[in-house]
């Protein structure tokens, strides 16, 4: 399957669907692209209007729903580059992630929840999607969201 393809599953499995515009929440664009690189907003695991995952890891929210919801949010970052590009084959590398997960007081299992995002990185972009991350516990999110990411990207 090529890139697109294995999108369109990924998203077809949380309810995405990669042709459509995405919601955005304020005066900002959701992606900017200087010379070859992409740089992708702060997004956060919402299927159309609903934000699907939402409260603290460790607390009202479970790590492996934050995995989910660290994979939906990398999802939304990738239909915006496939938007933009007009595939994902033309996204040379993944150069940077920052995940962010409204944390309880004693969970310290960040990296594990953005491993949701890193691993759907690699295995719909191969080495393309290999990255350098940062995970961050945070008291809150917009929206009450478990998780947001936001990601630098390479055009080819």
């Amino acid at each position: 399957m090529t890139r697109d393809q294995q999108l369109a599953a990924a998203c077809a499995a949380e309810g995405l669907d990669p042709n459509e515009a995405l919601q955005i929440g304020g005066q900002y664009v959701p992606l900017l692209q200087h010379g070859q690189e992409l740089h992708i907003s702060g997004q956060i695991p919402r299927v159309g209007s609903q934000v699907v995952v939402c409260g603290r890891v460790g607390e009202r929210c479970s790590e492996a729903e934050a995995q989910r919801a660290a994979r939906i949010a990398c999802l939304r970052a990738l239909v915006l580059l496939y938007q933009h590009l007009g595939s994902l084959e033309r996204v040379a590398r993944i150069l940077r992630l920052n995940v962010y997960v409204q944390s309880a007081a004693d969970f310290t299992r960040q990296s594990e929840v953005a491993n949701g995002a890193s691993a759907l990185l690699y295995q719909l972009l191969g080495e393309a999607g290999v990255h350098v991350r940062t995970s961050v516990g945070v008291y809150q999110l917009p929206k009450n969201a478990a998780v947001e990411l936001d990601m630098v990207a390479i055009a080819a």
